[in-house]
């Protein structure tokens, strides 16, 4: 019977529409460092709103489900022990504000979603949750935050710390700052609490709204919700870790959750792990969407991929890329030879990515294999292909691994993104991967189909509600 079921899940979700995000970052490179220097690349201007605008517009036309905006709070200092590579490459350095450009990016499309990456170790929960309630608002209930607790140590020294918190609190921390911004979100205003009614001069009715009152070991809130209730209350909440500790907590909080790796079987357990963690948590395996981080080269033949990927690759800068790796992994790569295999070390970065480079990788990875614009360097599905081959790849990597979708590495830009939209994603429709419209309703009803645009009743933060 278990083998049965198992069967049934695996052909309903070969069916299944595959979903894509325009996975971006506002600093002129994010994860392959020197495309910025591409003749025909625009990122160096993520300083204006029509760089935005023009992505968010093309990546409607192609029926993402949203803009993912990615950040790092701090620098990356680990590589040398300095920030030079990292300044002279612009390895995700100069770094804007994500969440400023949104409104603008809402404002010229009607669809898309957005996810924004915000890092709770250096918010408070009260302020917090009055701005993503009103950025809910601004999009018309498009609204995602991409949950991090941070892992730089020059963030820390940043914010006036001397480091930053060990890699299992960073959880616990978090657990006490969603546990209060769920309470703003959810429980401070009542269904009816805005009136609106200028024959009576009442705006809003005192006896539908509830303070809030939160003692938790990180956080303290007595309160109310300073901004009305958003069309989703709680923002689409997106999750990325990866480790032991970030799966049980994806698997509890997250409705969208980032995976990386090498190879459909690092990917295929991670997605596992996850979907058993929501069960655990009392939630469906179906409550979380798993998007998968992959790099597309595509041209109309295949002959014009591999040369587009050949000149692509002559831009990746490798000394920014080394810089990027070190940062995420806490391991100074300048000290390592270029040859040396990588070797595992608990550090208080991103445990995920040390592992998949070391214990889960099959043969020896190298700094060299880092910097090439390869799978390994990417560090997920690397496809080049004429539109049938990347169709081919994607729909294969989706159905061995149980992932619903993918994040498109920022490559050249707007030509990349383009390119999928205006090739991959026609052919994907007509093998019927791809959705040819979109659904009505906030982000949360566009991503799962015959929900309403509140947390599910499974969901930790549903507790909270007041009707």
């Amino acid at each position: 019977m278990i083998f049965l079921r198992h069967i049934r899940r695996r052909i309903a979700h070969m069916s299944r529409h595959i979903h894509f995000n325009a996975f971006h970052m506002n600093a002129p490179a994010h994860s392959w460092a020197g495309f910025w220097r591409h003749p025909r690349d625009r990122s160096t201007e993520h300083n204006t709103l029509a760089y935005w605008v023009d992505l968010a517009q093309t990546a409607e036309r192609g029926l993402f489900d949203g803009v993912f905006l990615a950040d790092v709070f701090g620098i990356y200092d680990v590589y040398g022990g300095n920030t030079d590579a990292t300044h002279h490459s612009a390895a995700q350095s100069p770094s804007h504000d994500p969440m400023l450009t949104v409104p603008a990016m809402a404002y010229a499309t009607k669809h898309l979603g957005f996810g924004v990456t915000a890092n709770l170790t250096y918010e408070h929960p009260y302020q917090f949750a009055r701005r993503f309630s009103t950025l809910d608002h601004l999009t018309g209930g498009r609204a995602g935050w991409n949950v991090v607790t941070g892992y730089l140590e020059s963030a820390a020294r940043g914010m006036g710390l001397d480091t930053a918190r060990e890699h299992d609190e960073r959880y616990a921390a978090g657990e006490d700052f969603l546990e209060a911004v769920y309470k703003l979100w959810e429980g401070s205003w009542a269904d009816g609490a805005v009136v609106r009614d200028r024959r009576t001069g009442q705006y809003t009715d005192p006896s539908r709204i509830r303070r809030v009152r939160h003692e938790g070991p990180y956080y303290r809130v007595d309160g109310f919700n300073l901004a009305d209730p958003s069309p989703q209350r709680t923002p689409v909440l997106y999750q990325a870790g990866a480790s032991g500790r970030g799966k049980a907590f994806a698997g509890k909080h997250a409705e969208c959750v980032f995976l990386e790796g090498q190879t459909p079987a690092i990917v295929a357990q991670a997605a596992r792990d996850i979907r058993q963690h929501a069960l655990d948590a009392g939630r469906a395996a179906d409550d979380i969407l798993l998007y998968l981080g992959a790099t597309v080269v595509v041209a109309r033949t295949s002959k014009e991929a591999r040369e587009l990927h050949a000149e692509y690759a002559e831009y990746v800068d490798v000394l920014g890329q080394l810089t990027l790796v070190s940062g995420w992994t806490g391991i100074d790569f300048a000290a390592l030879g270029i040859d040396e295999p990588i070797r595992y070390v608990k550090s208080n970065a991103l445990q995920s990515t040390v592992e998949n480079l070391t214990k889960r990788a099959g043969r020896p990875i190298t700094p060299r294999d880092m910097t090439r614009f390869d799978q390994i360097g990417g560090r997920g599905p690397f496809i080049v292909g004429d539109p049938r081959e990347v169709a081919d790849q994607l729909i294969a990597w989706a159905d061995e691994t149980g992932v619903d979708g993918f994040n498109l590495r920022r490559l050249v830009m707007p030509e990349s993104l383009q390119s999928f939209v205006d090739l991959v994603v026609p052919e994907l429709q007509s093998r019927g991967r791809y959705r040819t419209e979109y659904a009505e309703g906030t982000l949360r009803e566009k991503l799962f189909a015959g929900r309403g645009p509140r947390l599910n009743e499974t969901h930790p933060g549903a507790r909270h509600r007041v009707l």
